[in-house]
């Protein structure tokens, strides 16, 4: 007890004192070193992730046949050329999209759907359509239609393509 009362106090204290600056170093280096290997992991990565944008996920495909009222799955037109000759041209139809709500809309405005494109077809020209270009065109100016009239009954416009599975014409 003796050799305690001989130090002074600050010498009793500076061992204890060493050793809670010895923890405090300690612990401040592994949480350093922790963040330091928390933000590395997050921007390795995640950075790899949110430096692209996320890719769509992917939806399978809806097919939807055109049909008239009748039920029949084709279209019947009758076209006339500038030199006054009758042609007829059959196409069956059929609209692919990814989105239900698109189908919805089509097959509860089928005999709307209908009536335009056989206007469209009845109006086309029947020297246009003898050679691939001219179906393609005709083929876009459906799906722009198609489009136009989901757009206009409160969808979005998500048919991709109106698809003719048969064209036929004399």
């Amino acid at each position: 007890m003796a050799e305690k009362d001989e130090r002074p106090e600050g010498e009793e204290s500076a061992p204890k004192s060493g050793k809670k600056k010895l923890i405090i170093i300690i612990a401040a280096a592994i949480l350093v070193l922790a963040a330091g290997g928390g933000a590395a992991f997050f921007f390795l990565m995640g950075g790899e992730e949110s430096a692209e944008p996320a890719a769509p996920v992917q939806r399978e495909a809806i097919y939807i046949k055109i049909r008239t009222l009748e039920g029949r799955p084709m279209f019947v037109a009758s076209l006339e050329n500038p030199g006054g000759n009758r042609h007829f041209m059959q196409i069956y139809a059929e609209a692919k999209t990814r989105d239900p709500q698109v189908e919805q809309i089509i097959n509860q405005h089928m005999p709307l759907v209908v009536a335009r494109l056989n206007t469209l077809f009845t109006t086309s020209d029947p020297n246009v359509l003898r050679n691939v270009d001219g179906i393609r065109a005709l083929q876009n100016d459906a799906t722009e239609l198609v489009n136009r009239l989901v757009q206009d009954r409160g969808g979005e416009p998500g048919v991709e393509i109106v698809l003719f599975t048969n064209f036929v014409m004399q």
